[in-house]
C-alpha cells in the first residue's frame, strides 16, 4: 500500500486548508472496510492521531481539534480528506494518513505550517 497526502501549505491564521490522502497499491479491495486515520507530527514530537473516520462514516477528533476539522472520505477515489478551518499555530505539522492501527506504510505526509 502506498500512502499519498497532498494540499498543505502555509497559511496564516485563521485560514482554512483541505488536505487529501489517497491510498494506492495491492490492499485497495479492503479500503472500504477500513477505518481510517488522520495523523500529525510536530517538530519535535511525536506523532499522534488528530482525526478517525470508520468505514461507517462516523467520525472522531481530538478535543482541540473538535469544531475545526471535519474528515471525510471517498471509497470510489481511496480518498480521505481533512477539511481544516480556523487554523492555529499549534496546527503546525506534517499531517500523514493511515488505517486506524497504522499498520501500512507511512507515506511522506504533507507539511502544513500556520503562520501568526
Amino acid at each position: 500500500v502506498q500512502l499519498q497526502a497532498s494540499g498543505g501549505g502555509v497559511v496564516q491564521v485563521g485560514g482554512s486548508l483541505r488536505l487529501s490522502c489517497r491510498a494506492s497499491g495491492s490492499i485497495l479491495s479492503v479500503f472500504n472496510s477500513k477505518d481510517m486515520g488522520w495523523y500529525r507530527q510536530a517538530p519535535g514530537k511525536q506523532r499522534d492521531l488528530v482525526a478517525q473516520i470508520t468505514s461507517g462514516g462516523s467520525t472522531y477528533y481530538i478535543n482541540s481539534v473538535k469544531g475545526r476539522f471535519t474528515i471525510s472520505r471517498d471509497n470510489s477515489r481511496r480518498t480521505v480528506y481533512p477539511q481544516m478551518n480556523s487554523l492555529e499555530p499549534e496546527d503546525t505539522a506534517i499531517y500523514y494518513c493511515n488505517e486506524d492501527l497504522a499498520t501500512w506504510p507511512w507515506g511522506q505526509g504533507t507539511q502544513v505550517t500556520v503562520s501568526s
